[in-house]
């Protein structure tokens, strides 16, 4: 049972898995700091100052009568909030780490095509048979 299990966890496909794993977590977190430390805020700039961490719907108001300027305020004062500027920054996390994927797989994609080779030349013997082959299907019947 022992080998067994030596034999599949040593394969190449569990082994490139582990990986990618590894790998694809550590991108992720790079590409999650992009997103809250860099795109966003040049977003929320762009759009008028607004900070997506901070957007937040109150459902419920706390024990502490809102407005809430900040949603640490509004979470403090114990009031049931909707976090919509989270959700838009994990979309835009996604979709940058996605998109991010798929450039890198298109481009290892391209490194891995092989040329298709030359066909070889004909031998002397090989192109009289062609000839001849061609000079038999064009004769009329």
């Amino acid at each position: 049972m022992w080998n067994e299990f030596k034999d599949f966890a040593i394969k190449g496909n569990v082994v490139d898995l582990a990986v990618g794993l590894v790998i694809g977590a550590a991108f992720a977190t790079i590409v999650a700091a992009l997103v809250d430390g860099i795109v966003m805020p040049l977003v929320g700039l762009l759009i008028g100052g607004v900070d997506f961490s901070n957007i937040f719907t109150v459902l419920q108001e706390g024990a502490t009568p809102g407005p809430y300027a900040t949603l640490a305020a509004a979470q403090e004062a114990g009031a049931v909030v909707l976090q919509w500027g989270t959700l838009v920054n994990t979309i835009v996390t996604f979709l940058l780490v996605a998109f991010s994927i798929f450039v890198v797989v298109k481009w290892i994609n391209t490194l891995k095509k092989e040329e298709t080779p030359a066909e070889p030349e004909l031998t002397a013997d090989q192109a009289l048979l062609t000839e001849i082959r061609d000079a038999l299907v064009a004769r009329p019947v």
